[in-house]
């Protein structure tokens, strides 16, 4: 008897730091709403140090080489609002690559703009079913969120490339970036954004054109909003008078794990 007492309460003590273990290798689920500070005079922006461990550690993309002059352009389409056609038809006069971040509600009213989307070179992200706090849900949740996209993508296109995440809102935990990197996915952040999405407050095409020229720098990737009037008339300008500065259009396909993205400094 005191043999197997003592063999059980050893047992019990293995198990209980094993669980221990577990539980402490477990991903952080403590909340993080993305931001970044600017620098101005075309320097390339930075963010929390935190953030950038993150990136680094889960291969996640706000920024490309700090010293070229390149530009991602990516769009985050919730829902349409009328714009979305003349976003791509200034693409195709332009011959600039674009990524469009889309969610489930967006497929399934607009078919047709993903269609020309996948037919036009453009990446299609995904942007997840019904636009949560990915925080607040299960794994399994978020793996049905996902999954749900992408199936629908596949489904009007024919493609199984999807492989690029923009969380809502930009909230996101290590352990939502984990789990979503175990289901083949990149988050992708930005490193240029302004209050775009507001529909019923369109301040004109030279404020998102201002926006754009104020805040670009080498590496950028840019963040816009389909929904917007503003960013649909001020897109061309934008983009001629951005190459007009030496900068160029590439796509998030040309971001390489191994760039300088997540090594930028933090000051």
């Amino acid at each position: 008897m005191k043999k197997w007492g003592i063999s059980a309460l050893f047992i019990g003590a293995i198990m209980l730091v094993t669980t221990h273990t577990t539980f402490a290798l477990q991903p952080s689920n403590t909340r993080h709403e993305w931001y970044f500070q600017k620098k101005g005079n075309e320097v390339p922006p930075t963010t929390d140090q935190r953030y950038l461990q993150l990136m680094e550690k889960y291969d996640g993309l706000f920024l490309g080489d700090p010293k070229r002059k390149d530009i991602y352009l990516t769009f985050d389409n919730g829902y349409e609002n009328g714009y979305t056609d003349d976003v791509l038809n200034t693409l195709k006069e332009k011959k600039v690559p674009a990524a469009f971040f889309v969610t489930g509600h967006f497929i399934n009213t607009h078919p047709d703009l993903i269609l020309r989307m996948a037919k036009e070179g453009h990446i299609i992200g995904n942007h997840t079913n019904h636009h949560p706090d990915m925080t607040q849900i299960t794994a399994g949740r978020m793996k049905e969120e996902l999954e749900s996209v992408k199936q629908k993508y596949r489904k009007i296109t024919g493609k199984n490339d999807m492989q690029f995440l923009r969380p809502p809102r930009g909230v996101f935990s290590e352990q939502s970036i984990a789990v979503s990197k175990q289901l083949g996915y990149r988050h992708v952040f930005w490193s240029l954004a302004f209050v775009d999405w507001e529909v019923n407050r369109q301040r004109g095409w030279q404020y998102s054109y201002n926006n754009i020229m104020k805040q670009i720098h080498p590496g950028c990737i840019l963040l816009l909003h389909t929904v917007s009037r503003d960013n649909a008339e001020a897109l061309g300008k934008a983009i001629d008078d951005l190459r007009k500065r030496g900068y160029t259009f590439k796509s998030l396909d040309d971001l390489k794990v191994d760039n300088q993205t997540n090594k930028a400094p933090v000051q």
